[in-house]
């Protein structure tokens, strides 16, 4: 018999590994707060609509990266993706609990793994930081001159694409045999925690339950 396939941990990012959300800040440390706060006021009616539940996430979101980054240069915005994620990790702007999960998860031999909607331009920065062994996040579609078109490259990493993209990386065998822990804090996580075997909902506040290991350890 083979050996068992090792447990797979998946983190969500904003508001579970990260103490808030991420994007608004690193569009902010990008374009200038002036910047954002036109491009949110144009989109004001819109944002409200998506926070009461009558708008299309993935449709404002588009809107609102193409407003503040279709022309960007790629490689300019991917240096100040790395900025981002050594400020995230240096300047405490991760949860203390969720970060100290993940790496109990690494010391236990568990595959970890961020998915989450927002940017891999600072999210695949941020898991090399935290030595985890994926990043499954939204993408920026790059043009062929080398800047970025606004739009997103791929559908947003949210709701049931969190699970699409991770049983992908999975791969059909293991997706049926690993062992999987999941870590979110809003209904965008709602399938990722269905669908593992210990779904754990992140609260502000609220400290994180004991990690179980399969087969009753720890």
């Amino acid at each position: 018999m083979p050996p068992p396939l090792p447990p797979v941990a998946a983190f969500d990012v904003d508001g579970t590994l990260s103490r808030r959300d991420t994007l608004l800040p690193f569009l902010q440390r990008l374009c200038g707060a002036q910047r954002l706060g036109r491009a949110l006021a144009a989109k004001g009616m819109a944002l409200s609509r998506m926070a009461m539940g009558r708008a299309d996430r993935d449709a404002v979101k588009d809107a609102l990266l193409v407003r503040l980054l279709a022309g960007r240069d790629a490689e300019e915005v991917a240096a100040a993706g790395q900025a981002y994620a050594d400020f995230l990790v240096d300047r405490g702007r991760l949860r203390h609990d969720t970060r100290h999960r993940l790496d109990e998860h690494r010391t236990a031999g568990h595959r970890v793994v961020l998915v989450s909607a927002s940017p891999d331009v600072y999210l695949g920065p941020l898991g090399r930081r935290l030595g985890v062994d994926a990043v499954l996040a939204s993408g920026l579609e790059v043009g062929a001159d080398g800047r970025l078109t606004g739009r997103l490259a791929g559908r947003n990493c949210r709701g049931p694409e969190k699970v699409t993209r991770l049983d992908a990386w999975l791969g059909t065998a293991s997706a049926d045999g690993a062992y999987l822990y999941a870590y979110g804090d809003s209904d965008g996580d709602r399938e990722l925690l269905a669908r593992a075997d210990v779904g754990v909902l992140v609260r502000p506040r609220h400290p994180l339950p004991l990690l179980s290991l399969p087969g009753g350890e720890g």
